[in-house]
């Protein structure tokens, strides 16, 4: 409503107020998507380029740490850390990382993924040069100096700041600086593991929060960008490649599900003594500058015993999936990699969570493989699955990593239905994923389902009232006055013409207002009222473009016309938008047996 001086607008003034709405269509993406693309293919490159530098640094800090040489050159782990030496290497990386952390910035400390999550839900997707710059520096010391983790956090987090940071050059949205972040994050993690499907899954299952085309065309423009870009700066080939012949049976379902629900239990059971063990570290008497120290002392006795769990163990996951280890060797790195993991972790060192899943995933999968018909390789690709669905509640990433980081792409049902099966059982055991939990712990609430808005599918119709009480635009301010200090029953009131159509909403305060102005003798509503601004809605209109309406222009209620003679046919407020809610509601859990069908 707005008040004018004079008389509304004669003839077309309801006309302006009915304004037509977009155009209907399944998505709402405009084509500013194209910028988003183009801007895509550089965070492609630079999560590319950040990818590599990420792997040159795990590098040097390997030889620098281990071999006492500063070379780029890729080397194992396992070949120095019988030496004498060995126990305290990862002392000397917790204690850099301790003091990175407290000097430089804490947002180091931790996976990786929930603080590229709270920078996208809460942070409006901006993240510091600080952190790009620090998070891969330190994880490259972490891992470099035998920490239990992967560089996938690290590079998630430093390719989302590498997004971010270009989304902050130009003047664009916080929806839009988001769909940069994420773009940044899988590109990452697609140089990293060769794996642009299951990246962008990971984007839309765990980052976004959203599926729309105008933040999941450029998150897969950004994928494909480093892709193509990781031939040439990293390696062309598959991380972990697998040859099986596979063939799906009834039998091979049900036992894929045996895996898959074991890897829940497995998944459900991690993430539950991970935060166990960090509330342990919360009560230690000193800075937690020097926890890092302390769950470096369970890496380095760790490493003595199996010095196949030390770093990220992607030849160890190699000799899993191939069948190399034997059974004791199968049990032994099972136990110590998931010890050091979660003790290291819960300290609030640097690391990933990826990486040590899939090795744990692999290792389950390949002791079940012992008993189970088919190859051992087979059963372990399919724990991968199962795990990562289950921990970190992403079922489609889960099994399709599993499937193209191996390149057995037959065996795609069974990953499926065992990531499935993991995923549905962590969902009842425990109530928030290993990622969401530590989000959670700094007071943060998250709701991770994907659903269509009820406001996107009820029509005006279904819930505005229709027995609509109006007052006369003839009525004299005197009358109104009157009428809202003896018969009012609401705050405010259509005013309508001689023929039903609305020229304005009037409340009691307009009326006193205009009361203690000066105002002529018999003056009226209809003198006092201009429709040239009244928001109109029509009975067909859906309720999203309601709420833009009453947040555009700050009212509570709205008329509603019939689109053809602009007479008044109902009211829609504030508060019947919460009936669309209730729609929701009784579609999810009202339960009736059904009658018929579609005629």
């Amino acid at each position: 409503m707005s008040s004018a001086s004079g008389p509304g607008l004669p003839g077309g003034g309801i006309s302006s107020g009915l304004q037509t709405g977009p155009r209907l269509g399944d998505f709402s993406t405009d084509r500013r998507v194209l910028l988003l693309c183009l801007m895509a293919l550089v965070v492609g490159t630079g999560g590319a380029f950040a990818a590599l530098v990420l792997l040159k640094l795990i590098a040097l800090a390997v030889n620098i740490f281990w071999y006492g040489e500063f070379s780029f050159e890729g080397r194992t782990i396992l070949e120095a850390v019988t030496q004498p030496w060995g126990m305290a290497v990862p002392l000397i990386g917790a204690l850099i990382i301790g003091l990175m952390a407290r000097f430089g910035s804490e947002k180091i400390r931790g996976h990786g993924i929930p603080e590229a999550i709270e920078a996208v839900l809460y942070g409006e997707s901006r993240m510091s040069w600080r952190v790009a710059l620090l998070k891969p520096i330190s994880s490259a010391i972490s891992l470099g100096t035998g920490g239990p983790f992967g560089a996938e956090g690290p590079i998630i987090m430093t390719g989302g700041a590498v997004g971010s940071l270009f989304a902050q050059c130009f003047s664009l949205s916080a929806a839009e600086r988001k769909t940069l972040l994420v773009a940044g994050a899988a590109a990452g993690m697609t140089g990293i593991f060769g794996t642009p499907i299951a990246a962008v899954l990971l984007a839309v299952e765990v980052l976004l929060f959203e599926w729309k085309p105008r933040s999941f065309i450029p998150v897969v423009v950004s994928a494909l960008t480093a892709i193509a870009w990781r031939p040439f700066l990293i390696d062309g080939n598959m991380l972990f490649p697998l040859d099986l012949h596979v063939v799906v049976t009834p039998l091979g379902l049900i036992a894929a599900v045996g895996v898959g629900l074991l890897a829940g239990l497995q998944a459900a059971g991690l993430s539950t003594l991970l935060y166990k063990v960090e509330d342990l570290f919360h009560k230690l008497p000193f800075h937690w500058m020097w926890w890092p120290l302390v769950g470096a002392v369970a890496v380095g006795i760790g490493g003595v015993i199996e010095p196949r769990a030390l770093g990220t163990g992607y030849e160890s996951i190699h000799a899993v999936l191939h069948g190399e280890l034997p059974p004791v060797g199968l049990f032994s790195l099972l136990l110590v990699k998931s010890a050091i993991w979660i003790i290291a972790l819960a300290s609030g060192t640097s690391g990933g969570v990826l990486a040590p899943l899939v090795m744990l995933g692999a290792t389950l999968g390949g002791i079940e493989g012992l008993v189970l018909p088919g190859e051992t390789g087979l059963w372990a690709l399919i724990g991968i699955a199962g795990v990562l669905g289950g921990a970190m509640r992403a079922p489609l990433m889960g099994a399709l990593f599993a499937v193209e980081v191996t390149g057995t792409w037959g065996a795609l049902p069974l990953a499926l239905a065992a990531s499935g099966s993991a995923y549905g059982l962590t969902i009842l055991a425990i109530r928030r994923s290993i990622l969401t939990e530590k989000i959670a712990r700094r007071g943060r609430h998250i709701v991770a389902e994907l659903g269509v808005d009820p406001l996107a599918m009820v029509r005006v119709s279904q819930i505005m009232t229709k027995d609509v009480k109006t007052m006369p635009d003839s009525m004299t301010l005197e009358e109104a006055s009157i009428f809202f200090e003896k018969d009012a029953k609401h705050r405010a009131y259509p005013v309508v013409d001689t023929d039903g159509r609305p020229v304005g909403m009037v409340s009691r305060a307009d009326v006193l207002q205009w009361m203690v102005t000066s105002h002529e003798p018999g003056a009226t509503l209809g003198g006092r009222l201009s429709d040239a601004s009244l928001p109109l809605v029509t009975p067909d209109d859906y309720l999203g473009r309601v709420v833009e309406m009453m947040i555009s222009v700050d009212v509570g209620r709205i008329p509603v016309v019939d689109p053809q003679s602009r007479k008044l046919v109902g009211l829609v407020a504030r508060r019947d938008l919460l009936q669309a809610r209730v729609v929701q509601q009784k579609l999810e859990k009202q339960r009736q047996r059904g009658t018929g069908g579609v005629r």
